[in-house]
């Protein structure tokens, strides 16, 4: 429930429409021309990786099957199926020759995880086997990329063709690694495995201060957490002596947000920004930096309930 609405990338990556289908004509682009029509390698891509790319264009992009090159190759792990990797990305018409959408805009890299029911072929062949660090170009028919309608959002239409620009920036831990640390008093037990808690045992537990509570379980070694960063997390939370949790992510894929600038609850902002990459957290949250007076019905929560985390930091870019 601390996740935002579903960011414009990821429903690319996933193929959903984004917004009111597109018409035969191909509108706002219009259709390839197959005689003389640049190609991916004609197109010069410069910038370093971690910069919004500058693009030239050498005419009207051909459109046709996914196509991918090597701008730049970084010299990180090998990312390998299953991975979960942070990337930005440039994605622009090859018809129109103009930027469509970037997440160097909002300076917000997007968490991709490496298997094909998370990722369109197309990311696929961006992330997949290539290294940490790189940079990819990839074009395609929009057809190809989003699907017959093509992407109005995008002022895609279904004949135009399209560049994409991935930039690999980090990788994102499986799971947490560091020294175990000893849990406060406050803190109520886990159920489940270490690995991937299913709820919280509040036999025993103290009732709540009224106050943000926080502890390291687990002191990762990776970098410290900064405010603006996107940070790739696995969480659990459950209101205090309740016997079940109202969200979780462990048993689906991480989940990603900016922190530290108001994309979440205040006691997430407040708790998370400073710690380290690989750490386990546990937070208790007083309404007040949760879902205030008005609680979130849709979950379960009053405007009274003290909310209880954990949070295993994976990731941050």
């Amino acid at each position: 429930m601390i996740r935002r609405a579903l960011p414009l990338f990821l429903a690319l990556t996933l193929g959903v429409s984004l917004a009111a289908c597109g018409d035969d004509s191909g509108e706002p682009g219009s259709e390839s021309s197959a005689s003389g029509a640049a190609s991916l390698e004609s197109i010069d891509i410069k910038g370093e990786v971690g910069s919004d790319p500058e693009v030239t264009w050498d005419g009207e992009l051909a459109a046709g099957d996914v196509e991918s090159r090597v701008v730049s190759e970084g010299d990180g792990d090998e990312v390998e199926s299953g991975d979960a990797v942070f990337a930005h990305i440039w994605i622009g018409n090859g018809t129109t020759q103009k930027k469509a959408y970037s997440t160097y805009d909002a300076s917000a890299p997007q968490l991709l995880t490496v298997d094909e029911k998370s990722l369109s072929p197309l990311f696929l062949e961006a992330v997949d086997g290539r290294t940490i660090g790189s940079r990819i170009a990839l074009s395609a028919s929009a057809e190809t990329a989003f699907g017959p309608e093509g992407n109005a959002s995008l002022n895609i239409g279904n004949k135009d063709s399209i560049l994409t620009v991935v930039d690999i920036v980090s990788e994102v831990d499986a799971e947490v690694d560091g020294e175990e640390l000893k849990a406060p008093a406050w803190a109520p037990s886990f159920q489940g495995d270490g690995a991937a808690p299913t709820g919280f045992d509040f036999s025993g537990t103290p009732a709540p201060t009224g106050k943000l509570q926080q502890a390291t379980l687990i002191q990762g070694e990776g970098p410290a957490v900064e405010q603006g960063q996107t940070i790739a997390v696995n969480y659990l939370g459950q209101v205090y002596d309740s016997k079940k949790p109202f969200d979780e992510s462990y048993t689906a894929n991480p989940a990603a947000f900016a922190i530290g600038t108001g994309g979440v609850i205040k006691g997430w902002d407040q708790a998370l920004v400073g710690k380290n990459v690989g750490s386990r957290v546990i937070l208790a949250i007083p309404p007040a930096l949760g879902y205030g007076e008005e609680g979130n019905k849709g979950a379960g929560i009053k405007g009274t309930d003290t909310l209880y985390f954990v949070v295993d930091v994976l990731g941050a870019a």
